[in-house]
């Protein structure tokens, strides 16, 4: 296959998951919701937690900075902590307890009643989220879950789950991902700034 065949098929099988996607109404229904939760979430002062591995990981850190930081506009900063970022603290709890617990002692440390925990994992499977999911829901902090596949051992865990029912390769899956982060982000401003 020529690079230019390679490119379009790219593409296309990209265009193919995200129809897909928002072809199921329940997507919406279930964005809308996620963004309603969260907005409702920092106007009560609470905050966002976020993580996820490998790109999932990335993803955590850009929707946490994306709130932190600005999005389209210039507006006051939302709390939000990506578990993730903290290399110092995920080594030492990597070392000292096992990398399963890297999550679930950070959120521990940090979630309270009331803030919202963001779950990112493509096949739904990680065990270090989902032993933070497990304590996150069992301590009254709200759980969204950004999966893929069929969800995973993580649905169950889930207040919202934002579910990519692809069973092919992450990346396509995680395509979706930043595209629904992005969304969430310009709801949040719209429903907590007015924007």
């Amino acid at each position: 296959m020529c690079m230019k065949e390679l490119i379009e098929k790219e593409l296309s099988e990209a265009q193919a998951v995200l129809h897909a996607f928002v072809s199921n109404p329940t997507n919406i229904l279930n964005i809308e919701k996620a963004a309603t939760l969260l907005a409702d979430c920092f106007l009560e002062g609470n905050k966002v937690l976020a993580c996820g591995n490998g790109g999932s990981s990335c993803d955590a850190m850009h929707f946490c900075e994306e709130l932190t930081g600005r999005f389209r506009e210039d507006r006051e900063p939302l709390p939000a902590i990506a578990l993730n970022a903290d290399s110092s603290f995920m080594t030492c709890v990597a070392n000292d307890f096992g990398f399963n617990q890297v999550f679930y002692r950070h959120l521990k440390a940090l979630g309270k009643k009331g803030d919202v925990f963001l779950a990112i994992s493509t096949s739904g499977n990680s065990e270090n989220v989902l032993l933070a999911a497990e304590f996150a829901q069992k301590n009254g902090i709200f759980v969204i879950g950004l999966t893929g596949k069929d969800g995973g051992k993580l649905a169950q865990f889930c207040d919202i789950e934002l579910r990519v029912n692809h069973h092919g390769f992450s990346d396509r899956i995680q395509e979706i991902h930043i595209k629904i982060i992005h969304i969430l982000v310009l709801l949040i401003e719209q429903k907590v700034f007015g924007k």
